[in-house]
């Protein structure tokens, strides 16, 4: 037989309570004020009854769809699944659910139409390309949105990593260990967290008395990582060191040394930016430097569920940054 929904009224008839209680501890009232022992009872109901709200009632009764959206450029980027994670656990704390779309499905103009217009209630772009009417469809939309680790000239209304601090780290490590011809793996022209970890590589080098090195641009991806360092692998004075702007284009870098018939650290040493589980596992132990990126993420559904359409937001987050130091950096060969 077919189970009926677990309703308020259930939940309130077992715990002995008004369904309003019931209903202001689901939704975590902070003005409610009851004992201890009565919380204690009507959470110990709704987790016996196996209640869970309904959410399209609680939608036409507070007119918000209590959804967040988050935009990605790509779900292959191993980078993206920290932020994910963290802006999924922050939405979930408030009473959210986050729904995710990427660049390569759809466009975000067509992301924002099978969304439809007030089925969220605010939408985070992480590193979204810049579109013909972007900040125009959004406004029109009329609801929250923000820049996830991603800035637009038009608006001040984002909160990203410091990522020229983060570039800072590794340009530091290469030169401690004794490098001196440093080069920079880039990520796209067009991405603002590349514009950023250049700046960072650049603004170190000449700290360090260092001329830059080449510097090649490469995709966010293996594959675009393998064939910029098979460039920069056959420059005639070849760099003994390279600072790669994602770990990802790192993963394909270090394919592109061993093409290249050299060997890791011992020809050339690698650092990236970001810092993941799979990094240890890499032959040799990619050296990274780590960014708060699960707090990034949670860190923008935290202003989202406060942020009014036409506020303004220009923040950069003050999370730990780290250089993790494994075994594809080494001082350079005499």
């Amino acid at each position: 037989m077919k189970r009926s929904r677990v309703t308020l009224a259930d939940v309130a008839a077992m715990a002995k309570v008004d369904r309003a209680v019931v209903s202001r501890v689901v939704n975590k009232d902070p003005t409610l004020n009851i004992r201890p022992e009565t919380r204690e009872r009507v959470l110990a109901a709704i987790d016996e009854l196996g209640y869970r709200p309904n959410v399209a009632a609680r939608s036409l009764r507070t007119s918000r769809a209590h959804m967040f959206g988050l935009f990605i450029p790509d779900f292959a980027n191993p980078v993206y699944a920290e932020i994910i994670k963290g802006a999924e656990a922050e939405a979930a704390a408030q009473g959210y659910v986050l729904v995710t779309g990427s660049a390569t499905g759809a466009g975000l103009g067509e992301y924002m139409d099978r969304i439809g217009q007030g089925r969220i209630d605010g939408l985070l772009l992480a590193g979204a390309e810049n579109e013909s009417g972007l900040i125009g469809q959004l406004d029109q939309a009329a609801i929250p949105w923000l820049m996830l680790n991603n800035r637009s000239r038009s608006v001040k209304r984002y909160v990203i990593l410091d990522d020229q601090r983060a570039a800072a780290l590794a340009v530091e490590h290469l030169v401690l260990l004794g490098h001196r011809r440093i080069a920079h793996l880039a990520g796209p022209s067009r991405a603002d967290t590349a514009a950023r970890r250049s700046a960072g590589y650049s603004a170190a080098m000449r700290d360090a008395g260092l001329p830059e090195g080449p510097i090649v641009a490469a995709d966010y991806t293996p594959a675009g990582g393998a064939a910029a360092m098979a460039r920069l692998m056959s420059i005639a004075e070849r760099p003994t060191a390279v600072f790669v702007a994602n770990v990802a284009s790192a993963i394909g870098a270090m394919e592109g040394v061993r093409a290249a018939g050299l060997e890791i650290p011992r020809d050339v040493s690698i650092v990236a930016v970001h810092d993941l589980d799979l990094a240890g596992y890499l032959y040799p132990a990619l050296t990274t430097v780590r960014m708060p990126l699960a707090e990034l993420g949670r860190r923008g559904v935290t202003l989202l569920g406060s942020l009014k359409p036409d506020d303004t937001v220009a923040e950069v987050l003050a999370g730990p940054i780290e250089l993790i130091q494994r075994r594809s950096t080494a001082p350079p060969r005499r």
